[in-house]
């Protein structure tokens, strides 16, 4: 296997000079403040002089260095700088970690630390635990929504940091704007303080959205959801379930609920959009979803509605889960990806989801994950 390039600028620069991507100085810009952070973090360990809160105070020497958050629009190239990034950085105790995915092991962390021993502060020891393991944590898809999360950030941030955690992080929103309009945001401010305080924020904002342009190839977005379009989806359904029984599957989700996928074979799974969206369904069911499957068939997808603000929030959750987990998302709509929630209040964020949409049509992201399927193609059906 060739060796990386020394830093993440070089590996840039590289790409950019053999046409693998399109030169952009934002993403250059970014890529050596992200080295620059590599070459602190080289010397650097969290040194504890001991138990309790004076163990937790660090000598000058050893004083954390700032993160780094980075933040633009969809399609930047962000999450691409930073798994550059945690690729090279030298250090031993790191992880990179969807900050949905984080978050549901951090509640789930918590309710276990709770029940069995309710006299100890248990985000106290969360934050021990999770520095033990690793204390660069690489955040992608940084966003706070739920007021359960924006609870208990401030608090448990304040523990990572006070153990010596680095955070890096990539964000289509700036900071001071996370959590914006949420329930109870004053009570929230302190941890964007906090933050700010941690991190140095680097815009990511060029001119070009890399992921548009590359959609060629297999059709894997049905438009209308018609007979057509459902013959088609059963036809990727019996191909890559390649033999595979269909049958209920059940996932045991965060604080051992069970939930129930009725058309399921092999490592496929098959929807209707309601069964995902119109049910109380949140980021950790998603989650187990996109753990368990290598493709899912969503039918039936409609345009929201702007009274729908729960059934978005569900796609944007679903959407973020498959991504990351590279899964393939093959659906009928009755719209094109930017058309599922054109109004109301997630709307704006919604363009990051409908960019991850039609990323994931792309033969960049099909072909890989295709690669022992025959796959049909398009059809004039």
């Amino acid at each position: 296997m060739d060796a990386l390039p020394a830093t993440v600028a070089d590996d840039l620069r590289a790409r950019f000079k053999s046409a693998l991507l399109i030169a952009d100085q934002a993403q250059l810009a970014a890529a050596e403040q992200l080295d620059h952070l590599a070459d602190r973090l080289r010397d650097y360990a969290p040194q504890s002089r001991g138990a309790g809160f004076f163990g937790r105070l660090f000598d000058k020497k050893t004083e954390p260095p700032k993160g780094l958050y980075l933040w633009g629009p969809v399609g930047r190239g962000k999450s691409m700088l930073m798994d550059m990034f945690f690729a090279r950085v030298a250090v031993a105790k790191k992880r990179r970690v969807h900050f949905h995915e984080f978050m549901a092991a951090a509640h789930r962390r918590l309710f276990e630390l709770r029940r069995d021993e309710p006299k100890r502060d248990a985000l106290e020891r969360l934050a021990d635990e999770i520095v033990a393991e690793y204390w660069l944590i690489c955040f992608d898809e940084f966003q706070v929504f739920d007021i359960a999360d924006a609870m208990i950030l401030g608090r448990l941030f304040t523990a990572l940091f006070a153990r010596g955690a680095v955070v890096v992080a990539t964000s289509n929103t700036a900071p001071d704007r996370l959590y914006e309009g949420g329930l109870q945001r004053q009570l929230f401010l302190p941890f964007i303080e906090l933050l700010q305080q941690r991190v140095e924020t680097v815009a990511v904002a060029g001119p070009l959205d890399h992921r548009q342009g590359r959609l060629a190839g297999r059709r894997v977005w049905w438009r209308p959801p018609d007979g057509a379009a459902e013959r088609a989806l059963a036809r990727y359904f019996g191909e890559l379930a390649e033999g595979a029984p269909t049958a209920p599957v059940a996932l045991t989700v965060a604080g051992g609920r069970e939930l129930v996928v009725r058309r399921a074979a092999g490592r496929v799974a098959w929807f209707q959009a309601e069964e995902l969206l119109d049910r109380p369904l949140g980021a950790q069911d998603f989650l187990a979803i996109a753990q368990r499957f290598d493709a899912v068939l969503i039918s039936g997808l409609k345009p929201l509605r702007a009274a729908q603000r729960n059934e978005a929030r569900r796609l944007i959750l679903l959407v973020d889960a498959l991504y990351e987990a590279g899964t393939v998302v093959i659906a009928s709509a009755d719209s094109d990806p930017e058309g599922l929630v054109a109004e109301g209040p997630h709307a704006a964020e919604f363009q990051r989801t409908a960019s991850r949409l039609a990323e994931m049509q792309a033969d960049s992201w099909l072909v890989p994950r295709f690669r022992n399927s025959a796959a049909p193609a398009a059809s004039s059906e």
